[in-house]
């Protein structure tokens, strides 16, 4: 049996996708010698947008300066290998197809057909893997949430982490940003550090009141650090120090932060003994697909005129939508070009609220339903949504029929921006044949 069928059975497990609770991970934990309390030091880390940028430059950095470094994220574009990320002969590499059929039929035999969210089984699946592979740390990403989410029964890990916090997933997390940030805020523990990127007031009320209770110390941009471009440079500058690093090559404004608090992530863990040419070579060698990313070449690149710019971005939110569109303004006063939307996003998602970023920006909105997605939107119904926006829209029943109608629209090549959603990125870089 290969991997594929035994996750399969996993989604039958449980009637819902979906149900956070820790009661279920305990139980399973214990059944396989509670792997979670034998992982390498761990930085757990949280947040609404910008965990997997803050990983994978953090997970550069350490690796830069000479350190083992498993890496755990979620959800995965093209395979499910993705997710698991060992240390490897000096690098980090995505787990084995044999490995990972060992640690899930161990995680299904100890489970014994009981009922389990596929999020819990196959996170302490991992557990058994990142504990029984040597490595100096762990970056472990949260999948939904904090407080209730199975990544949380690390008890003891050596940093926190809490990213950019905002709305999103409000049926599961709460109807405020403050429910929001009680829930991310969950993963702070007693006396163990956290790094706070940049936050709205009330969101950064909710971490400091908690932490008071929690005697955890917090390091927050803008009082104990602060990272900002300046000369085409980064400049970081904490207590301790002042850093003139370079660019972050990962796209985007918003960079700048996530690298920011990946830099201060690192400078604790280094205690102070901080290596720049290691903050360096993680700014510069860091990857995240389907973040602001620029399609170089493939098979997409047949169905559109030559010279077409072909991005992909995966963020699903509003203030996702808001970072994106900002940086296609900025592409648009270096470079003008019409900007196309290719959007699909799954149900439950606030659709208006992030195409309403674009308005003004995007000269059209092609439409698509996610395939093999029951979750998703139609693309009939976006259509209506983008049309209620006051944006140019009409609904494909296809990637491949929307990006040549886009190629079509213009006497010259335009900028193509395929949105709103990390299962429809995936499949995107899969069909262009990405690396991963």
């Amino acid at each position: 049996m290969d991997s594929t069928n035994i996750l399969r059975q996993f989604e039958a497990l449980h009637p819902k996708l979906i149900d956070l609770s820790l009661d279920r991970v305990y139980r399973l934990a214990e059944d396989l010698g509670n792997p979670q309390n034998n992982l390498p030091s761990t930085i757990h880390i949280a947040g609404t947008n910008g965990k997997g940028s803050v990983l994978a430059f953090l997970g550069e950095m350490l690796r830069a300066d000479g350190n083992r470094v498993h890496e755990f994220i979620s959800p995965h574009l093209i395979s499910f290998h993705e997710r698991i990320r060992l240390s490897t002969k000096g690098k980090t590499r995505k787990i084995s197809e044999n490995q990972l059929i060992d640690i899930l039929e161990r995680a299904q035999k100890a489970n014994e057909n009981r009922e389990i969210t596929f999020f819990e089984i196959t996170t302490l699946a991992a557990f058994l893997a990142f504990s029984e592979t040597p490595s100096d740390y762990l970056v472990l990403e949260t999948g939904l949430g904090g407080r209730l989410d199975a990544t949380n029964i690390v008890q003891r890990p050596e940093l926190c982490i809490l990213t950019s916090i905002s709305m999103d997933h409000a049926n599961f997390l709460g109807d405020t940003v403050e429910k929001i940030a009680g829930e991310k805020a969950g993963i702070l523990k007693s006396g163990v550090p956290c790094i706070v990127a940049p936050q709205k007031e009330e969101v950064l009320d909710v971490i400091e009141a908690r932490a008071a209770g929690l005697d955890c110390d917090l390091k927050i941009a803008g009082r104990d650090w602060d990272a900002f471009e300046q000369a085409g440079r980064l400049i970081f500058q904490d207590h301790n120090s002042l850093l003139d690093l370079p660019l972050p090559r990962l796209a985007g404004r918003h960079q700048i932060e996530n690298a920011g608090s990946a830099i201060a992530a690192f400078t604790r863990l280094a205690h102070d003994k901080v290596d720049e040419s290691s903050i360096a070579r993680g700014l510069t060698q860091a990857r995240w697909p389907a973040r602001l990313q620029r399609l170089e070449e493939g098979a997409l690149f047949d169905l559109v005129p030559d010279e077409t710019e072909i991005w992909v971005d995966g963020g699903h939110n509003p203030a996702a939508a808001q970072t994106v569109s900002r940086y296609m303004a900025e592409l648009e006063d270096r470079v003008s070009r019409p900007l196309h939307l290719i959007f699909a996003m799954m149900a439950g998602k606030d659709a208006a609220a992030y195409l309403n970023c674009f308005k003004g920006l995007a000269e059209f909105v092609a439409t698509v339903t996610i395939p093999n997605q029951s979750g998703s939107y139609d693309a009939p119904s976006l259509k209506k949504t983008a049309t209620a926006c006051g944006l140019n829209s009409d609904a494909f029943t296809s990637l491949k029929e929307a990006l040549s109608n886009c190629g079509k629209r213009n006497a010259h090549p335009p900028r193509i921006l395929i949105c709103g959603s990390l299962y429809f990125a995936g499949q995107v870089l899969e069909l262009n044949d990405c690396a991963i």
